[in-house]
């Protein structure tokens, strides 16, 4: 399709949907302005709310960068918190 920017890959394994990105101002009823990174600075940043999805974001899923010790391989050893089932 001509005018169409890809996000990485083209076909069936292309993402669906980039992000999630905050959002800087409301702009009119139905436009968001969008704070996209330098990378996307080709992609106009205001998009209508039909595009958007609402990203929920659940704190206690993310992990702190100061717990992951890192080896000088860059791997990490994977510890279980806890045994859910049997």
């Amino acid at each position: 399709m001509k005018g169409v920017m890809r996000f990485g890959k083209k076909g069936k394994l292309s993402p669906r949907y980039v992000g999630p990105y905050r959002i800087l101002k409301r702009i009119g009823k139905v436009d968001y302005e969008l704070e996209l990174p330098a990378d996307l600075a080709a992609v106009n940043p205001v998009f209508h709310i039909s595009l958007l999805k609402k990203c929920v974001g659940d704190l206690a899923s993310i992990v702190p960068l100061e717990s992951v010790a890192l080896k000088d391989s860059l791997s990490y050893e994977d510890v279980p918190v806890e045994i859910l089932d049997r």
